[in-house]
């Protein structure tokens, strides 16, 4: 087989690898993009949608206030491949507080949110609670509200990130495996495909990541979980906002079409070997219930289908972001631990600037690699 050469190689098709191709591309490199299933097959395509500012962790809320003004500005970004996201922003995402005791926590949130300079996260009285939510249940009292947030398909966005890139001329090499790393020179990757060289090489490999660090002697944590959603058939249409329980696990949304989306920390079954994720069906049975008590309306939902996606999550559920400390000239972008979707856009430009200019515009030392070093990684997954 040939060798196909180019500057900068990505492992990884998820909507990380691709975003951080796309910009990559804009700033006259070439990248190839090397998945070993398809683009948008695990986490990025299954999650729940939610593009989210609320209740982001002190670390992320730059990179996330920054994300929101690309999602806001997605033609910008994506051309005409934008409204293929289906993304609505303006729609708010809302926690909801049922009690005095869920209503505390988020007091504390929003102070501690402001003692940091930022004023997106807003508490609200049963009022404005019923306000934006009017078919909320009578017994919730208030709760915490990030005006700004909304939500988008997430399979649409990943194959909108994909073709934009390709417009730009990144080239994708979907059903190819890495399996081998070494760097001289330059890097040689072996594949199942055949050899691929590059200058600088990009780990975007999401629940695989620490597979492809392991290949150079680099030991990152190993965390992974199935995140499970469910989907109602039709409903009238009945709430706005993304919802988010605070004493129950819960994220809940009603898309365009009037189909309801259901997540929230339910985990299924993970099988990273067999690269596959199941739902259990009692857990389902919880989030339904759970729905049912803060949307009485839910009662009345047909759900339709449930499925999970692999995704991987750092010990700290904040990602990894930077230079290998193991090897020269590669980069780390993984470990969103559920919440990357929204930051997808600002991850790819941040990682262009670091290789192409030398620097962040944005504080990333929080994710840096290196914070692993005096913690032994775990060796498998956090939960299932």
């Amino acid at each position: 087989m040939s060798t196909m050469d180019t500057d900068v190689i990505v492992i990884g098709g998820g909507l990380h690898g691709t975003s951080t191709a796309l910009h990559l591309a804009q700033k006259g490199m070439r990248p190839i993009v090397i998945e070993k299933n398809s683009v948008g097959r695990h986490a990025s395509g299954v999650n729940a949608g939610g593009v989210r500012q609320l209740l982001r962790h002190p670390a992320e809320i730059a990179l996330s206030i920054a994300a929101m003004d690309r999602w806001l500005n997605l033609e910008g970004l994506l051309g005409r491949y934008a409204a293929m996201c289906e993304f609505v922003g303006h729609i708010g995402q809302v926690a909801v507080a049922e009690t005095e005791e869920d209503m505390r926590p988020l007091e504390a949130r929003a102070a501690e949110v402001r003692r940091l300079g930022w004023t997106h996260e807003e508490v609200i009285d049963r009022n404005e609670l019923r306000r934006l939510l009017p078919a909320v249940a009578g017994h919730c009292i208030g709760g915490l509200v990030s005006r700004r947030d909304g939500q988008a398909t997430p399979y649409l966005t990943s194959q909108a990130f994909r073709l934009r890139a390709i417009e730009l001329g990144v080239r994708f090499a979907e059903g190819v495996r890495v399996t081998g790393l070494a760097h001289g020179a330059r890097w040689e990757v072996e594949t199942s495909a055949g050899h691929f060289t590059s200058d600088i090489l990009i780990n975007c490999g999401g629940a695989w990541a620490w597979q492809v660090a392991e290949l150079v002697g680099e030991a990152l944590p190993r965390g992974h979980f199935a995140a499970t959603m469910m989907v109602t058939a039709r409903m009238a249409p009945f709430v706005t906002p993304v919802v988010i329980g605070t004493g129950r696990q819960l994220s809940f949304k009603q898309t365009a079409n009037g189909t309801v989306v259901i997540g929230g920390g339910i985990f299924g079954t993970a099988d990273l070997t067999k690269e596959t994720a199941d739902p259990i069906a009692e857990r389902l049975r919880v989030s339904a219930e759970t729905c049912s008590i803060l949307f009485p309306i839910m009662r009345r939902a047909t759900i339709v289908r449930a499925w999970a996606g692999l995704e991987a999550r750092m010990p700290d559920q904040i990602p990894v972001i930077g230079r290998s400390q193991a090897a020269p000239d590669m980069w780390h972008a993984f470990g969103f631990s559920g919440h990357g979707f929204q930051l997808a856009p600002i991850v790819g430009s941040l990682l262009a600037d670091l290789i192409v200019d030398g620097k962040s515009p944005l504080p990333i030392g929080a994710f840096r690699p290196s914070r692993f070093n005096d913690a032994k990684p775990q060796v498998g997954p956090v939960s299932t």
